[in-house]
């Protein structure tokens, strides 16, 4: 077994340097963009219900941080429950098809429809026979089921066929092979499918509590947004958009080290430049 030398220090100061780059660039873009935005609205004197300046925002997110903060946690409770019953469902139904050519073909045709059709014409059909809370949840759990299901087949389908007739030929079950072989194998497929129902999940509830706050009911953070644009209360829907975007990019992060965290000692596709 051979043993890879240690990184050079040269190799060492190239990954702290990329590092480095990787987050003062975007930061240094934010700040860029946050500054054109307050010249600009200070310039043309723009009135705080049509654009507010970035001041005018963080204001109101501090004045209405006890209203915003409890939307946010109904939103996000919403969000990982939905991405939750996702992966329990994608990788159940991507088992179960791996297993069965019958099942595959049967059921992969309604996972297909359910990811075609717009969840915003979903969700009204959904309220009329659903509690709010619960139609809201189906929306999610629908835009986030489908990706964890087509990475999840994939990756077990994609299984190299020598390693699964050298298993076959040391006796191992199907069983076995699914365990210690096709599972490990699409790991990296799967957790690709999560990081991107993550992301969805939080576009389902956003979505489905803005159709179900159309009916009066709701109180997530979109239905937050609408009400704001209802009133003209434009500073706090930029305060609320904000949440929802720092929700989302920290979903995105999480899910990004939990993928880091399970891949990053054995798999290429995790393994840093300098190994």
């Amino acid at each position: 077994m051979s043993i890879e030398p240690p990184p050079t220090p040269e190799a060492r100061e190239a990954t702290r340097r990329d590092t480095v780059l990787r987050i003062a660039l975007p930061i240094a873009v934010l700040a860029l963009g946050v500054l054109a935005w307050d010249m600009a609205v200070r310039l043309t004197d723009t009135p705080a219900y049509k654009i507010p300046s970035p001041g005018a925002v963080f204001t109101t997110l501090r004045d209405d941080w006890p209203i915003l903060a409890s939307s946010l946690l109904v939103t996000l409770t919403t969000t990982f429950e939905a991405l939750g019953l996702a992966v329990i469902g994608g990788v159940s139904f991507a088992i179960l098809f791996s297993q069965s050519r019958l099942v595959e073909y049967s059921l992969y045709p309604y996972a297909v429809i359910l990811q075609v059709t717009p969840v915003i014409a979903i969700a009204p059909v959904l309220l009329i026979y659903l509690e709010p809370s619960v139609a809201v949840l189906a929306c999610a759990w629908i835009v986030a089921f489908f990706p964890v299901l087509a990475n999840t087949t994939l990756g077990l389908n994609s299984v190299d066929r020598n390693l699964v007739d050298l298993f076959a030929l040391y006796g191992a079950s199907r069983g076995q092979i699914l365990l210690y072989l096709r599972l490990p194998a699409a790991l990296p497929a799967m957790l690709t499918g999560v990081r991107i129902a993550g992301g969805l999940s939080l576009i389902g509830a956003v979505v489905a509590e803005i159709a179900a706050g159309s009916a009066g009911a709701g109180s997530g953070l979109a239905f937050r947004i609408a009400e704001s644009g209802y009133r003209l209360m434009i500073p706090r829907m930029f305060a609320a958009l904000l949440l929802l975007s720092l929700a989302g990019i920290a979903i995105f992060f999480l899910l990004s080290l939990l993928s880091h965290a399970v891949l990053h000692r054995w798999h290429e596709s995790a393994l840093s430049p300098e190994r």
